[in-house]
């Protein structure tokens, strides 16, 4: 906060369905005949609520944020309906062809289970009932440009709002990536693999993870891997296990009662959700990691791998290679271009089942 009272050369703007083009003095203009919410408005009518949200049609591709210039987007906002895993989030810079954002709009926001958890950290937070926020910094020389796709079969419903500031980007500045992958399951004695194909220069700031086990035990000792700037075999960085990644310990136990994990959520990193298996339907233990590198971001000159290890444990004190349902999402920054992702899976692999 001590650079808060500086005055700096930065215009703000803010984009939502009232003011589509962020422009200025072009707020709240929708006439009402126009507007989504029409029937709430029509006893007000112009300038009272009247086009607040977006309707996603199946199959649709919207454009929710196209800006022009040279700026900084420093907050997103928005709430879905529907299931989160059913719309994509991509991002756009300087022109691109190829999104240096791709992912789930729940995965993105580190809930990709579809179903509501706090969290409170410094580069997210979901509040109550599914307000999701970004605080990633998102600067960029030419343009940006966002959209939503909806890939359901029903209508989404879209509350947004994209807060940035017109501004000279430096020339120490990079781009802000995000990647979503999944595996279920994943097979036998193989790594999971957080992200690859990276290439240039950047640093690596997150990873949140959607982690279903698929068998009794814990779940958590295999080690997090980083092979950087031409790495083969063997990582530079290498983790000693899955919850140590996530600054946990033994298990996320409850010290105390060693009977239950215990969730938490801090600036940095958090086991945030625990969905428990019932005695029906909801079979199995599902949790939402996240680990952002704030501090100690992950610098990377030429290229970067990440890959975790799912294990547990077998008799004889052995270790358990599993077979688990993992997503995640690799957040970075580095220089343009960026390179094709994978494609993405089609609707029913994504599928939360």
């Amino acid at each position: 906060m001590e650079n808060l009272s500086f005055l700096e050369k930065k215009i703000t703007r803010s984009i939502s369905p009232e003011n589509f083009t962020g422009e200025k003095g072009k707020g709240g203009m929708c006439e009402l005949e126009k507007g989504n919410a029409k029937n709430a408005a029509r006893d007000l009518g112009r300038g009272w609520k009247v086009n607040p949200y977006i309707i996603l049609q199946p199959g649709e591709t919207f454009t929710i944020g196209e800006i022009r210039g040279s700026g900084v987007i420093n907050h997103i906002w928005l709430t879905p309906t529907g299931r989160w895993r059913n719309t994509i989030l991509r991002m756009y810079w300087d022109g691109q062809e190829n999104p240096s954002v791709e992912t789930p709009v729940g995965d993105f926001f580190a809930m990709g289970w579809n179903e509501y958890a706090q969290l409170s950290s410094l580069a997210v937070c979901v509040n109550p009932g599914s307000a999701f926020n970004c605080y990633w910094p998102m600067p960029f020389r030419k343009s940006a440009r966002l959209t939503l796709t909806n890939i359901a079969s029903e209508p989404v419903v879209m509350y947004y709002q994209i807060d940035y500031c017109l501004c000279e980007v430096a020339e120490e500045e990079a781009y802000f990536h995000a990647q979503f992958r999944r595996t279920n399951p994943l097979p036998y004695k193989q790594d999971y693999t957080i992200v690859d194909g990276i290439r240039g220069k950047g640093k690596y700031v997150g990873t949140y993870m959607a982690w279903g086990v698929n068998n009794r035990g814990w779940w958590g000792e295999g080690e997090i891997k980083f092979f950087m700037d031409g790495d083969r075999e063997f990582p530079t960085i290498c983790g000693t296990g899955t919850e140590d990644y996530f600054c946990g310990s033994y298990n996320f136990e409850d010290p105390r009662s060693h009977a239950d994990y215990v969730t938490f959520s801090t600036p940095y990193s958090g086991l945030h959700q625990v969905i428990r298996p019932d005695r029906l339907y909801s079979s199995q233990f599902r949790f939402g990691l996240y680990r952002w590198h704030i501090t100690d971001p992950i610098y990377f000159e030429k290229d970067l791998k990440v890959t975790i290890q799912a294990l547990g444990w077998r008799e004889g004190g052995r270790y358990l290679p599993l077979q688990d349902d993992i997503a995640s999402v690799a957040y970075w920054y580095q220089q343009l271009p960026t390179a094709p992702f994978p494609a993405l899976p089609d609707k029913d692999y994504l599928e939360v089942i």
